[in-house]
């Protein structure tokens, strides 16, 4: 029987990692949005890729 890991509960996991390169200026604006909305990397990516949605109901 396998158990279960423990960890924070959640109703949205997190379970499909991806790894991205970005250039400097990209870097700059991830970075600059994060520290004004007071979030981390991923949240601020996830952010950007859901504003994306908008353009592929078009």
């Amino acid at each position: 029987m396998v158990e279960k890991k423990m960890g924070r509960p959640t109703n949205n996991p997190k379970t499909n990692p991806i790894h991205v390169r970005l250039d400097n200026d990209t870097q700059r604006i991830l970075e600059e949005y994060c520290k004004k909305e007071k979030i981390h990397k991923t949240e601020g990516i996830r952010r950007g890729i859901k504003r994306l949605e908008s353009d592929i109901k078009k």
